[in-house]
């Protein structure tokens, strides 16, 4: 299927502009795809506790250098308000979007906690993207369907490089580009916004996985929000294991081809030094 829409541009890499798509992008929808997410029923037998029940959120390794083998995701079937707490009456976070603005595709969140309120209210605990980087908030559970990927992306700037895992294990290494010192990749815990084909002639094409994570050094980049990307080489060039971009991470074009075909929204990325 393909969606026909106009693009905001994301945050540049290197010597040029990443402009998703001037005019048209492609939802990519590719059918030999790995799901990323296995969509279940809506749990009914979450505990009816008092207090929050936290889920470890996405984080680097540990010293034993094991990753967390799976992530719950929920995705939003309307627009949601986050509050600051399992409440109604809470402070209002982020209004979140059921759509994303690039693709249109449905906005999918990582759930990093859960609690019941009042009446029996279920609550999630999500990340949230945008500014500032690492916002979670509380948003009801009624309106979601939830989901679970398996799927992680742990990008190592210091060692200039990209590491796959599913299941908790490690199966693709990619050489990368990333921030230069002075226009750094963000460090954090983000995620997968969502997953986008660009043109042939746009910079860093052939896809983008366009992530929660914002720059913290431009606000503003070229028209667009300071986002940061993972995308390909195309038309903007670099040499793989150097620090040169704007602070999206690049990577060789045939890793992007595999990325594609296992990596949706909601995947957890991480970025360490």
């Amino acid at each position: 299927m393909k969606i026909k829409l106009r693009c905001r541009r994301l945050l540049a890499a290197g010597i040029g502009c990443l402009v998703l798509a001037a005019v048209v992008t492609t939802v990519v929808l590719p059918t030999t795809r790995t799901p990323a997410q296995t969509t279940v029923r809506p749990s009914s037998t979450m505990a009816h506790a008092p207090r929050p029940t936290v889920l470890r959120p996405p984080a680097r390794p540990s010293r034993s250098g094991l990753i967390q083998r799976s992530q719950a995701l929920a995705s939003l079937l309307s627009s949601r308000e986050a509050m600051s707490l399992p409440s109604a009456g809470s402070a209002p976070v982020s209004l979140i979007p059921a759509s994303r603005p690039i693709t249109g595709e449905r906005t999918v969140l990582p759930v990093i906690g859960r609690a019941t309120g009042l009446h029996g209210l279920r609550w999630l605990r999500v990340m949230i993207p945008g500014r500032p980087n690492g916002r979670t908030g509380w948003i009801e559970q009624s309106g979601t369907v939830s989901s679970t990927t398996t799927w992680r992306i742990v990008v190592e700037t210091a060692r200039r490089r990209v590491v796959v895992y599913d299941a908790g294990r490690a199966v693709r290494t990619f050489s990368a580009i990333v921030g230069t010192p002075s226009t750094p990749t963000p460090l954090g815990a983000f995620f997968v916004e969502e997953v986008v084909q660009m043109p042939p002639s746009s910079p860093g094409a052939p896809y983008a996985l366009a992530l929660s994570a914002r720059s913290a050094v431009f606000q503003t980049f070229d028209g667009g929000p300071g986002q940061i990307a993972i995308h390909g080489l195309r038309n903007i060039g670099g040499v793989l294991g150097t620090d040169v971009s704007h602070g999206c991470v690049r990577l060789a074009n045939a890793a992007m081809d595999w990325l594609v075909l296992h990596i949706g929204s909601g995947v957890p990325v991480t970025v360490t030094s």
